[in-house]
């Protein structure tokens, strides 16, 4: 078994890429698998952006994909899956359609084109250079977390958002990971303090080790009711899943950001998780697929907090504040 790295590259076939503009205050994280990977998704959020998730309904006939996209730059963004596309075509992977080769890359984009970065590109956005790019850079091994990729504009209610991931393995040995960029409405941390919301499923010490505060605030903090948002993410297991099963570990994922986010899937998140299958390791009963939808949900929280106390702040002048510009002297007592 690979190196545990708790990041989603633990799950055997997956390469993940980023690329980071941060003078642009945006950027792009792809996932990219060495085999066309059985996948769907769910879209709880009430704004939305995204590029071929129409096709990841169970119902829908195409059944795996070549790649996944995150990024920024909102509805401008949804360019950077045609940059990974193009990628994936110079090294002939894609459906086979006749004579052609069509990669398969669903893309979700957040919203961060008012974080303070440069967007005054000229006529045609940057999104597909940066998709190609994180295409090109991607790895299976370690990589960033924080403002990087598709975290690196992102914000929340109450300090900086970033990309985060986390990663388990169930009791019958399949893996499972989640990759997330932060971008919510609502706020992954508890009042005005450094606590988690996700603190109860840490591990490691991987956000701080702060555990609970001795009071809940919970009183609603937003970034501003006319600010849309977007939390946007993935799970990936090396079990072997049939498509509705992917699509039911999508939404089990969703509870993470439930548990690490507070409020979410408003009306202005466009909150989408996909789900993947590398199908690496074949898997029959039910009660294996029910602890991976529980780990789905848990690796998605741990990843949501591990952006935020992973991200720093942009260096725009009025950037947000980052967990640890704020936080970084504060201990559990």
């Amino acid at each position: 078994m690979a190196a545990h790295l708790n990041l989603l590259t633990d799950v055997e076939g997956v390469a993940v890429g980023h690329s980071t503009d941060l003078a642009l205050g945006s950027g792009v994280t792809v996932i990219v698998f060495d085999e066309p990977a059985v996948a769907s998704g769910t879209v709880l959020g009430g704004a939305p952006g995204g590029r071929d998730t129409a096709l990841l309904d169970p119902a829908m006939t195409v059944g795996t994909v070549d790649a996944l996209v995150l990024s920024g730059g909102s509805a401008f963004g949804l360019d950077a899956a045609g940059g990974v596309q193009a990628g994936l075509r110079e090294i002939g992977r894609g459906l086979k359609v006749g004579d052609a080769l069509v990669p398969i890359v669903p893309q979700a984009i957040l919203f961060d084109l008012i974080n303070g970065g440069n967007k005054d590109w000229g006529l045609h956005s940057p999104y597909r250079d940066l998709g190609y790019a994180a295409f090109k850079a991607a790895s299976k091994g370690s990589f960033a977390l924080g403002t990087t990729g598709a975290g690196t504009g992102a914000t929340t209610a109450t300090v900086k958002g970033g990309l985060g991931s986390a990663s388990a393995v169930s009791s019958k040995g399949y893996r499972i990971a989640a990759i997330v960029a932060v971008n919510a409405l609502g706020s992954a941390t508890i009042g005005d303090g450094p606590h988690f919301w996700a603190a109860p499923f840490e591990e490691s010490g991987e956000f701080g080790g702060l555990g609970m505060p001795q009071a809940i605030d919970s009183r609603l903090r937003l970034k501003g009711t006319n600010i849309t948002a977007t939390t946007i993410g993935a799970v990936v297991t090396d079990a072997q899943l049939t498509k509705a099963e992917a699509h039911r570990l999508s939404i089990c994922a969703h509870d993470g950001l439930a548990r690490a986010l507070l409020p979410t899937h408003l009306p202005l998140d466009g909150d989408t998780v996909f789900a993947a299958s590398t199908a690496k390791h074949p898997r029959e009963d039910m009660p294996s697929f029910i602890e991976l939808c529980h780990l789905a949900t848990i690796v998605m929280a741990r990843a949501i907090a591990r952006g935020v106390y992973e991200a720093t702040a942009l260096p725009i002048e009025g950037a947000q504040a980052a967990w640890r510009d704020r936080f970084s002297g504060f201990s559990r007592p």
